[in-house]
């Protein structure tokens, strides 16, 4: 069954033991994520007398930070500052006020563009600072599962299809839903898309502008259908930029702000010294597929029937379950994509500190074949006892075997393990 979300139904987030931890032994923890992916109702849980809540969103203390950064934080012993990236002059003053008080714990932020990946921050912070992500809901939070794939499977643990496989007409409502809490609230598709419309428009108009100084945003909206129609696939600068009337450095400059505001995620191509024929450019995902279904208006009824459309959004969402699943995994894994100039590929290749790796296939379709499998299988030959296991999943609710380390499995494996 697809879940849904009531008003009064708490989900707890599993990347709050992370916060607990972190501020228990971090001087500054910055939660960062999607504007209206739970960053203030989770922050607003570690709030109190002893740590007040402070909302940049609000104008009276969004003008007093920007004026007087210094004099903002001066005689705060511990609070919790939303939306922080509206005055990034803040994290200046917060560096200075942590060292010279550096109990930990003082300061949690929240921040709907990833202010952590710039470098004068990222400099003015490091060794205070424990960085969170925060993403639209996972199915496993939602379906209340332990979401613990990726420990499980480079444990050495294989794939199984336990209690509650989704597959069929659930998958595909499912997928087209995403993880937004205001999203699963409502209970049309209708009133979904409006509420994702808006959401875009509401981003694209105001908080582009507290990150980056851009001549012509106006075509920051046309871009990202440009983007949608073009997910799954490899980026393409010139392309982008062409069909809008921009250069390609422009295209990459703006690709790059929707990346920081966590509405697209451009994932980087996997590289070997012993394959000479890879394709070195990245591939480039939406973060939330009922996002991306609705930029390209994508309807229940016909991706039903467009098995091949689908498939765009579905990898989409796979990746995004993927990097949910590491954000509250004690294991350090990085993320990429396996292409060959001949067309083999790989979706996802996950891959560990110790180089150990994981390949991840993925098929909109119900029938997998041994050709599905051909690019997990040179992916498995050029790394060699590092491979972990390789899985193409797809649209069923059964584990099939194919050869060693190689199986088919239901989608649904991504929340039901």
């Amino acid at each position: 069954m697809t879940s849904s979300i009531t008003p009064r139904k708490i989900i707890d987030r599993k990347v709050r033991p992370l916060v607990e931890s972190a501020l228990a032994d971090t001087r500054v923890v910055l939660i960062v994520g999607p504007r209206q992916a739970g960053k203030t109702t989770l922050a607003r849980q570690f709030a109190g007398s002893d740590r007040p809540y402070i909302t940049l969103d609000d104008a009276g203390a969004l003008s007093a930070a920007r004026a007087d950064p210094v004099g903002f934080v001066r005689g705060i012993e511990k609070a919790v500052i939303d939306e922080v990236q509206r005055a990034p002059e803040l994290m200046l003053a917060i560096k200075e006020s942590v060292d010279r008080d550096d109990q930990p714990g003082r300061f949690l932020l929240t921040g709907s563009a990833n202010i952590a990946t710039v470098p004068a921050i990222a400099d003015s912070l490091a060794g205070r600072m424990a960085t969170i992500s925060l993403l639209p809901f996972a199915q496993s939070e939602i379906h209340s599962t332990p979401g613990r794939l990726l420990d499980r499977l480079f444990s050495g643990e294989e794939p199984s299809a336990e209690e509650g496989t989704v597959f069929g007409d659930e998958l595909l409502k499912l997928v087209l839903r995403g993880g937004y809490p205001e999203v699963l609230r409502r209970p049309s598709h209708a009133r979904r898309s409006a509420w994702l419309e808006d959401y875009v428009t509401q981003i694209l108009d105001r908080d582009v502008r507290d990150i980056a100084n851009i001549d012509q945003l106006d075509r920051l909206p046309r871009l990202l259908n440009v983007l949608a129609e073009h997910a799954g696939q490899l980026v393409n600068h010139s392309s982008f930029g062409a069909a809008l009337g921009l250069s390609s450095v422009t295209a990459q400059k703006y690709v790059a702000i929707l990346e920081r505001l966590f509405l697209v995620r451009t994932l980087k191509p996997w590289s070997s010294n012993r394959l000479s024929r890879l394709i070195k450019t990245p591939k480039l995902h939406f973060l939330d597929s009922g996002l991306l279904a609705t930029l390209r208006e994508d309807e229940e009824e016909a991706l039903g029937q467009d098995r091949t459309r689908f498939g765009a959004v579905l990898e989409s969402f796979v990746l995004s379950e993927l990097l949910k699943l590491a954000s509250w995994s004690e294991r350090r894994v990085s993320f990429s994509h396996y292409r060959t100039k001949d067309q083999d590929e790989v979706d996802v290749v996950i891959e560990d500190r110790r180089g150990r790796i994981i390949g991840i296939e993925v098929k909109a379709s119900a029938t997998v074949r041994p050709h599905d499998f051909r690019g997990l299988r040179q992916l498995q030959e050029a790394v060699g006892d590092r491979f972990v296991r390789g899985l193409v999943l797809h649209d069923h609710d059964r584990v099939t075997p194919f050869g060693e380390k190689m199986q088919a499995a239901p989608l649904s494996i991504l929340w039901s393990m």
